[in-house]
C-alpha cells in the first residue's frame, strides 16, 4: 500500500497578542453595534403603538413613514456589518483570519488595519467589484 502525503501549504498567522487587540476592538465593536440596533428599534416611528390611535395629519403620516424608513436603512447597514463582525470573530477562533476567502492568500495588514472584518485580498476585492 502506497501512502500519499498531502502538502499543506504553509500559512503564516497573525502573533496572539495582535489577534488579542484584534478580537478585543470586534468583540467591542459587536457590542456596540448590538447596543445601537436596539436603541434604532425604540427610535422606530412605527414601534409606538398610539400611532395607529392617533389621528394626525397626512404630514404627520409621512414624516412618520420617513422615519421608519430611514431607521429601517440604519439597521439593515447595522446588520451587515454585525454579519461581518461575527464572521471575523470566528475567523479568529478557527484560526483563518487575514486569510482571503478566495485566493487562500494573506490579506494585507494594512487593509486589515483599515478594515479589521476584510474577507478578501486587494486583487480578489477588485476582481469581484467588476
Amino acid at each position: 500500500m502506497i501512502k500519499i502525503n498531502k502538502i499543506v501549504p504553509n500559512t503564516i498567522r497573525f502573533p496572539k497578542a495582535v489577534l488579542g487587540s484584534i478580537k478585543s476592538y470586534l468583540e467591542q465593536k459587536q457590542k456596540d453595534t448590538e447596543v445601537r440596533l436596539k436603541s434604532l428599534k425604540e427610535e422606530d416611528p412605527f414601534a409606538d403603538p398610539d400611532r395607529l390611535t392617533d389621528i394626525a395629519a397626512s404630514d404627520s403620516e409621512a414624516k412618520a413613514e420617513f422615519g421608519h424608513f430611514t431607521v429601517t436603512a440604519a439597521q439593515t447597514e447595522l446588520n451587515k456589518t454585525l454579519i461581518r463582525v461575527r464572521k471575523a470573530l470566528t475567523k479568529i477562533k478557527i484560526g483563518k483570519y487575514g486569510i482571503c476567502d478566495k485566493c487562500g492568500k494573506m490579506i494585507d495588514t494594512d487593509r486589515l488595519a483599515a478594515m479589521p472584518t476584510a474577507d478578501l485580498c486587494v486583487s480578489c476585492e477588485r476582481k469581484n467589484e467588476k
